[in-house]
């Protein structure tokens, strides 16, 4: 055949494969969520294979190994014991509860970890829902004063990065607001811009606990039939002053990162949910696919569509795969 153009000249070893890689991985790229609990041992998470509930001591053990692999960020998400919450979630912003010392813990054994901090009402809620609740309305000026009050009592322990899950309307003025006043204009806020209420959440609700007792969350987290309205809900957080966007789930919305990442200048990222992580571990568990191989297929696709860092489980799992 006589072809001047042959793009296999371009895949012809790994050495000219390396140099032609359009997208790069990094444990840089990556942040942990961990799960912790008041309790003084670490429990597997049945829903999520691999994952543990963290006891103060196991949470700064497991936040120092993933450090020195890299990732330079961590989240965190609490199991709330069912005696503390309330209709209103006032424990959601006690200064001796579990996430500030918690924060307080991390930054004292690992100050240049970053910790990145939940803020929503559904661990701490009688209800179940990431707002306030009343006569089966989810409230959202209501809410969104006391996200204020959460995440100054994380600035103030400690948090580097405070990320409202809530998708309450309004949130990110009034949280930059409620910071700067504090004087914690430091503290920078991911927003969950494009939160959707995807049905991919539920080995998570099953770590916290956190299932709604009635209704579902359709009314403030995005349709995911819609993807117009994420842009909208971008150019509201950019407006009202977030450091870093979100999109959540990853691997089924990643027309949504690419939409949301050539649309900002800010840093993007994107959340590889609980669901998504199941069904790699599942169905290697059972033989079907090669776990690290989808693993790190699925992260470089994330990455491919924009985001510039992946919130994601399999974080310390694919930052050892990067080091050989």
């Amino acid at each position: 055949m006589d072809l001047p153009i042959r793009p296999r000249r371009n895949r012809k070893s790994a050495g000219v494969r390396a140099l032609t890689r359009e997208t790069l991985l990094s444990a840089g790229d990556f942040v942990l969520p961990l799960f912790l609990h008041d309790l003084e041992v670490d429990e597997p998470i049945e829903s999520m294979p691999g994952c543990t509930r963290w006891s103060l001591d196991g949470l700064v053990k497991e936040a120092g190994e993933a450090l020195a692999l890299g990732i330079p960020a961590v989240v965190l998400f609490p199991a709330i014991e069912d005696s503390l919450k309330t209709k209103k979630a006032e424990e959601c912003f006690n200064a001796e509860g579990l996430v500030p010392r918690a924060i307080r813990a991390l930054k004292a054994a690992h100050p240049d970890l970053q910790v990145m901090t939940d803020v929503a009402l559904d661990p701490y809620n009688i209800d179940g829902h990431d707002g306030l609740v009343e006569e089966g309305e989810i409230l959202n000026d209501e809410t969104v004063e006391v996200l204020c009050k959460q995440a100054v009592c994380q600035a103030e322990a400690g948090a580097d990065i405070i990320a409202p899950s809530d998708m309450m309307d309004g949130r990110v003025a009034a949280l930059r607001e409620a910071l700067d006043a504090a004087g914690y204009e430091k503290v920078s806020i991911c927003s969950y811009t494009a939160k959707y209420a995807s049905a991919y959440y539920g080995p998570f609700r099953g770590a916290l606990g956190s299932a709604p007792k009635a209704g579902d969350k359709k009314t403030y987290q995005l349709d995911p039939a819609n993807r117009r309205e994420a842009l909208r809900e971008l150019m509201l957080d950019e407006e009202e002053g977030a450091d870093m966007v979100m999109v959540k789930p990853a691997g089924a919305y990643l027309d949504i990162i690419r939409d949301v990442r050539d649309n900002t200048t800010l840093p993007v990222a994107a959340y590889q949910v609980s669901g998504e992580y199941l069904m790699i571990k599942s169905a290697s568990a059972d033989g079907w696919v090669n776990e690290e191989a989808v693993m790190m297929e699925s992260l470089i696709a994330i990455k491919r569509a924009g985001a510039d860092f992946v919130l994601t489980y399999f974080a310390k799992n694919a930052a050892k795969v990067l080091r050989r």
